[in-house]
């Protein structure tokens, strides 16, 4: 009896677990599918509807674009999940109503996203690129079949190539028969390779956009957020675009019978509609920002500052910290999967708060270091447009997106934001054991981040400072010009 109910205990508890992970899969596919629904361009939507084999090639490659974004949420999620489980199992730990939250549940969502994030990098994501781009080998039939043959055909090429370049790299690397011969059992060794592989190149773009995406968050709460009167005068500026936009229509409206050149020789009719459509744009903008409230106004803009200043600071003050650590040896290095029992001690050292903490400054990495990608000067063509998105770019922002949410678990570890242990296969990456890189890794980001911000809050200040000397010098030519003019005059006359 005893047997009989601890295989009962065990079926219920996984039926439970793939219950709670199917409902978390379709909040995050349905919330994923809105998303890009919003970025994704119209033309897209119409042949969405058109019917035919475009439209069937059209709704595959959308649903495996939702599906890798969904993953990608969940990647997002891990560790946040993980540790909102810990602290609420030691906050009621005899409580009936959260049994199901138990290490069982948390192990299995991390060796899902893992395995999800394999298959939709290695699989999905270029099934649906080279599915698009098909249209049957020269001969075959058209239509659906042909057009999938034409893509697994691809696809096995293209893992060919990428194995035979894997089995190379592992040769030159380590001179060892034993390491080759693993490459060949694909789903133990080859994929959590590859997949290590490109979890470096992801913490590798995450140290590069992280940095510039605090940065640019100032910027971006700065225009989100009305500054206050000190800093910024909105009726002077608001009047200012008032007068530009009643000169525009007014050369408009004096040059309606004229030709498209406009009688200076230099603008045209399109011209002056396009700036005028801009300054119109402003005006709006500046005439809602006229409508905030005094208390907004006066305190929505500094308290958002010092927010941002102070997740940056304690982030800046973890890594340090974390720096210091692992110099000495008080650390280990976050390689190795422990098996980790949830309920027993907190994560941080300040209990709950610590743990709160701890997430907001998570999510605050993963979106800085998305609009730190997007701000990179190469990479800023990715950056998706409200309804007016390629299905090509939007694949592409997918895979992105994947690769940058995959690396955060691994990211948050390394800097020490927080001590949950990386679970599954995202703590078996070999090089999160050499000490070398973590330590070097740890330095060189808070290093970046100090110049980023240092950069930020200064580059007003060497602007104005340009602008100043500019105009002084330019003032200083124009009275040296015009003494040279009159001492010109001077010789005329005598």
């Amino acid at each position: 009896m005893d047997d009989v109910d601890l295989r009962e205990q065990v079926f219920h508890n996984a039926v439970r677990e793939y219950i709670l992970f199917f409902w978390l899969f379709i909040l995050l596919y349905v919330s994923s599918y809105a998303t890009i629904c919003f970025y994704k361009k119209k033309a897209d939507t119409d042949d969405y509807y058109a019917g035919g084999d475009d439209a069937v090639v059209y709704r595959i490659a959308l649903w495996l674009c939702t599906f890798t974004l969904a993953v990608s949420a969940g990647a997002v999620l891990l560790l946040p999940i993980s540790i909102v489980s810990n602290e609420v199992l030691l906050l009621y730990p005899k409580s009936y109503y959260v049994q199901w939250l138990n290490s069982s549940l948390i192990h299995g969502l991390w060796n899902h996203i893992f395995l999800f994030s394999n298959v939709a990098l290695f699989i999905l994501m270029p099934f649906a690129y080279f599915f698009t781009e098909s249209e049957g080998f020269s001969g075959s039939r058209k239509g659906i079949l042909g057009r999938v043959y034409e893509t697994t055909v691809v696809l096995v090429l293209l893992a060919v190539l990428v194995f035979g370049l894997a089995w190379v790299a592992s040769a030159l690397l380590d001179d060892d028969n034993s390491s080759r011969e693993a490459l060949f059992d694909v789903w133990n060794f080859y994929l959590p390779y590859l997949y290590s592989c490109i979890s470096l190149l992801g913490v590798l773009i995450l140290l590069l956009s992280t940095p510039m995406g605090f940065a640019r968050m100032f910027t971006v709460i700065g225009q989100l957020v009305v500054k206050p009167k000190f800093l910024r005068d909105v009726e002077e500026e608001l009047s200012t675009v008032r007068l530009d936009e009643e000169d525009l229509r007014r050369k408009l409206q004096y040059n309606h019978h004229s030709s498209s050149t406009i009688a200076n020789g230099h603008a045209t009719k399109e011209d002056l509609h396009s700036e005028l459509q801009e300054v119109k744009k402003r005006r709006i903008e500046l005439e809602q920002r006229a409508k905030v409230s005094a208390w907004r106004r006066n305190l929505g803009y500094p308290l958002a500052m010092l927010a941002l200043l102070g997740l940056t600071g304690i982030l800046l003050l973890m890594v340090a910290q974390n720096t210091f650590q692992v110099l000495i040896g008080i650390k280990a290095l976050p390689v190795g999967a422990k098996e980790a029992v949830l309920g027993i001690a907190s994560m941080s050292a300040f209990g709950s708060f610590g743990a709160g903490l701890e997430i907001v400054l998570i999510l605050y990495l993963m979106l800085a270091s998305v609009m730190g990608f997007y701000s990179l000067p190469f990479f800023g063509r990715l950056a998706p447009e409200l309804h007016n998105t390629t299905m090509v770019k939007i694949m592409g922002n997918c895979i992105l997106i994947l690769v940058l949410s995959s690396a955060l678990p691994v990211l948050s570890r390394t800097l020490g934001v927080t001590n949950f242990n990386l679970l599954g296969d995202f703590g078996r990456m070999e090089w999160l054991g050499n000490f070398y890189i973590v330590l070097s890794y740890n330095g060189l980001f808070a290093v970046a981040t100090a110049l980023c911000l240092v950069n930020r809050f200064t580059a007003t200040v060497r602007r104005e400072i340009y602008i100043r000397l500019k105009m002084a010098f330019n003032r200083e030519k124009r009275s040296m010009s015009i003494s040279t003019g009159n001492g010109s005059i001077g010789l005329k006359e005598d």
